[in-house]
């Protein structure tokens, strides 16, 4: 193959890749996503009264994340923590933690807390598959990733990803971060359909949730 094969192959490749990142799977997440909402709207009004019957405080829990390309975007999800716990990120979570609600400790083992990011994949902040958002200063702050970790960012983040279905009880971003990178890398429509159906068997699974002491 010569030089002009080999950069038309590229192009062609690249061109492909562009119409599922850019149209075709933005298109299929915003249906799945309307369609999930429709039929979960049920569970959506009976969680939310649960929490706010349990606790108060709202329903919803509000946090700015990094999105793709490093933009800022605001992840929704159900409040399963006590509104006044600190924000330290780094504090670990294990499965008596006394600020876990009890509300919150079910939404959290079947991952129902997850679901009002839905919303977000509506607005186009979020996919179905990808690399999980980040708060903005933690493990870094957007500049201080490297070019090789920046990669995780070129792809709209997911509810669920690589690095959740192989290794769900490993909450650590040296781990985590060259997973989302090698998902990044194979990114394409078979490769999320394959994460889409294994993230189903780990959505209602209450095991590996928390941080391993």
């Amino acid at each position: 193959m010569n030089t002009g094969d080999l950069n038309n192959e590229v192009l062609l490749d690249n061109s492909r890749w562009n119409f599922y990142k850019s149209f075709f799977k933005p298109l299929c997440d915003w249906l799945l996503a309307l369609i999930a909402i429709i039929i979960l709207s049920p569970l959506f009004i009976i969680v939310t009264i649960g929490i706010k019957l349990n606790t108060k405080g709202p329903a919803f829990f509000v946090q700015e994340r990094l999105g793709r390309y490093g933009n800022i975007f605001k992840v929704y999800k159900f409040r399963s923590m006590i509104i006044n716990n600190k924000k330290n990120t780094g504090n670990k979570l294990y499965e008596n933690d006394p600020r876990i609600t009890r509300v919150g400790r079910f939404i959290r083992k079947t991952s129902i807390d997850e679901l009002p990011q839905l919303f977000n994949i509506l607005s186009g902040d979020m996919s179905f598959i990808g690399p999980r958002p980040p708060v903005t200063y933690f493990p870094k702050r957007i500049d201080e990733y490297n070019a090789f970790e920046y990669q995780r960012f070129l792809v709209k983040p997911g509810i669920s990803g690589l690095a959740q279905v192989r290794c769900r009880e490993i909450h650590d971003w040296e781990i985590n971060i060259p997973i989302d990178v090698e998902y990044v890398q194979n990114y394409s429509f078979s490769y999320d359909l394959k994460l889409f159906f294994a993230s189903f068997l780990f959505f209602f699974r209450s095991d590996n949730i928390y941080r391993k002491v």
